[in-house]
């Protein structure tokens, strides 16, 4: 799908963002991949599958990065083909923009990267959906000069994705005024509904979580204004070799998924 084809489709209708945090394998991936596909198809929702292949701020040394640039963008082009579905995929460096281009739909940069300017003005100079994770450390209405360092390359394919909020140490909390703020910028605005539940270094060498509160998050987002839903789901957290304590079960998404579905339904009637 063209990136401007893409991005009207995502301006008109509510959408969901899910896989897994990391590619752990092939096989993984693309069976979450097609059940991502089927649950939101159900329910009658547009989908974009995510992954990454490598998670580069992982808190410690030991923490599974992922399969690296080539074998990721591999794994993420042939899902693309097989499922029909957009790829999503983080972007941690300028030099390796051009590449990720070839293989995702939309480039999506990190919250703790989200004012790094060389890496944003490269992703948009790509041409492609840029989706700009709000930093921790940011209020909403900081925002507006990161959109206008995208905008600059001439590039309006934008999304904007709240993720939660640093609240004293190792806890995130999402102030529900950042949805109106955010989309008062112009461009769609996504509840990132895992990461928020994240507990940043509870583990010492690993971030913890609580997933329980993930269809509370999504759900109150979506009328707070959200056009879209980021949830990173697998087939079986407790053993994710990343994101496992605030990843979404695999087998709760398509209930939740038709949930989300209706409720966009009444907050848009």
């Amino acid at each position: 799908m063209q990136a401007e084809t893409l991005y009207e489709q995502l301006n008109a209708a509510p959408f969901v963002i899910a896989g897994p945090c990391v590619l752990e394998s092939y096989a993984l991936a693309e069976d979450t991949a097609f059940a991502v596909s089927e649950a939101a198809k159900n329910a009658g929702l547009f989908a974009i599958f995510k992954s990454s292949y490598d998670k580069a701020n992982r808190s410690s040394i030991h923490g599974f990065r992922g399969p690296g640039l080539a074998r990721g963008l591999e794994y993420l082009a042939r899902i693309r083909e097989k499922t029909g579905l957009p790829v999503i995929t983080d972007v941690h460096e300028a030099n390796e923009v051009p590449e990720v281009a070839e293989a995702a739909d939309i480039l999506q940069i990190p919250a703790f990267l989200s004012r790094q300017t060389s890496l944003l003005l490269a992703a948009a100079d790509s041409g492609k959906i840029v989706n700009v994770k709000k930093g921790q450390f940011l209020s909403p209405w900081d925002m507006k000069p990161l959109l206008e360092k995208l905008q600059s390359s001439g590039n309006r394919k934008i999304l904007l994705t709240e993720r939660g909020s640093c609240f004293g140490y190792n806890n995130l909390v999402v102030d529900m005024r950042a949805f109106p703020v955010m989309r008062s910028l112009g461009v769609p605005v996504i509840m990132d509904a895992t990461h928020a539940v994240q507990l940043p270094g509870r583990q010492g060498d690993s971030s913890g979580g609580d997933r329980r509160y993930v269809p509370a998050l999504a759900k109150a987002a979506i009328a707070a204004g959200a056009d879209g839903v980021f949830m990173e789901c697998h087939p079986d957290p407790d053993k994710a070799l990343c994101d496992g304590p605030n990843s979404l079960d695999l087998k709760d998404l398509p209930d939740l998924l038709k949930d989300m579905a209706l409720l966009w339904k009444v907050c848009r009637a």
